[in-house]
């Protein structure tokens, strides 16, 4: 059995890449999607199955959708539990449902919420959500999708809503979203035919029309490899464009690397007091998209640590190593944009320690690796686009 409804609204593909973005005024309007972070709780979840516990959210099918927290129970903790490993891309906790399922097709999950207010006709809205696949999970695909309809889906049975998106991740030349490690950001621009009340998330076509690979494991994570695509999901939001202002949805483009890979490499520095501060700086690594030298919320936050292991330790001075990876070298030779990529994230590397971090440049010694050093990281079961990922670089050496 298939849950179907009778939405006409307008299908958008997108262009989706792991980066952050804003509206192009610098000011944002009011996100209508309630507790798009799943940070409000009733009441804490203790086990699988508990999006309800997430104030505004239900699952609208029998197969339930789950909620992480940190300080949670093992199998629903944040940043390990049950599926994998991820830190949230906002506040301290996200949600987590299955989009494919190789051995019950039937059993996907899906979340839903009710909007602040109903959209209003004829008006333009940016709508955007991340995603990232669990290291649990033994496929990925390129169908995660988002609707906006004007009443709530609803069935107690093992169903898949059958749906057009309002707008998703879905064209024949795009890779399926297999990143595991960060947030890939799902954008685009929605014209209302007004009264849509009503968001959903998940996978709303048939089996038969997405396009689905098999992912190795990743031994660095100890969890169970499950047939099929778990996918994390965290910072919801729906919101009102401007137009007659000028205000636009700001998405990744795809002439900056999506080509090549929208992986971004993360880990978590694990740090002790009996470390010294040489050590505490040297363990923490900053990791890029491919072809950028934009820093991520959690290479910011390596580097705010590294200031104040910096200011505590006056006599410190560190050297600032730039890597990247073959394919960028070999991209760089046609197209000037990838060329240099070492130097260029040395040098957004050293404008945050300066102007964030207060350290004075002279402290400060660059030196670019290009791809001649591998990450000691890598594994011989990654492959290819995570070995890429992983060189894609700045390490620190304290001098």
């Amino acid at each position: 059995m298939r849950f179907n409804s009778n939405l006409t609204g307008k299908l958008l593909t997108l262009i989706a890449i792991s980066c952050v973005t804003s509206f192009s005024n610098g000011q944002e309007s009011e996100n209508l999607v309630a507790n798009g972070s799943f940070e409000e709780v009733s009441k804490k979840p203790k086990r699988l199955g508990k999006i309800e516990m997430a104030t505004g959210w239900i699952s609208p099918t029998g197969v339930r959708a789950d909620l992480f927290t940190s300080g949670g129970a093992e199998e629903i903790d944040v940043p390990l539990n049950v599926f994998g490993k991820e830190e949230p891309k906002d506040g301290n906790r996200y949600a987590g449902i299955i989009v494919y399922n190789k051995l019950k097709s039937n059993e996907r999950s899906y979340l839903e919420g009710k909007l602040e207010a109903p959209l209003k006709k004829g008006m333009t809205y940016c709508i955007k959500f991340y995603v990232s696949l669990a290291e649990a999970s033994k496929y990925a695909t390129n169908n995660i999708g988002i609707a906006l309809t004007k009443r709530a889906f609803g069935t107690t049975e093992k169903v898949p809503i059958i749906e057009e998106p309002t707008l998703m991740h879905f064209e024949n030349d795009l890779k399926p979203l297999a990143g595991r490690y960060n947030w890939t950001e799902i954008c685009g621009v929605f014209e209302a035919k007004g009264g849509e009340r009503w968001v959903s998330i998940g996978n709303f076509l048939s089996d038969d029309e997405i396009k689905r690979i098999k992912v190795k494991p990743d031994n660095s994570v100890k969890v169970s490899v499950i047939p099929q695509a778990y996918y994390y999901v965290d910072n919801i939001s729906v919101q009102l464009l401007d137009t007659e202002r000028g205000e636009t949805c700001e998405c990744a483009t795809a002439d900056v690397g999506e080509s090549y890979s929208t992986t971004i490499y993360q880990k978590i520095f694990n740090v002790d007091e009996d470390m010294t501060p040489t050590e505490k700086i040297e363990a923490h690594q900053v990791f890029f998209a491919f072809g950028r030298d934009a820093l991520t919320t959690e290479g910011e936050e390596s580097l705010d640590f590294i200031a104040e292991q910096l200011k505590e330790n006056p006599d410190l001075k560190i050297q600032i190593m730039g890597h990247c990876n073959a394919m960028e070298d070999s991209v760089g030779m046609e197209n000037d944009y990838y060329a240099g990529m070492d130097s260029k994230r040395i040098a957004a590397v050293m404008k945050y320690l300066t102007e964030k971090g207060e350290i004075p440049s002279n402290r400060m010694i660059s030196s670019t690796k290009g791809s001649s050093i591998m990450n000691e990281e890598i594994q011989e079961t990654d492959d290819e686009d995570l070995r890429m990922a992983k060189n894609r670089r700045v390490t620190f050496k304290v001098r």
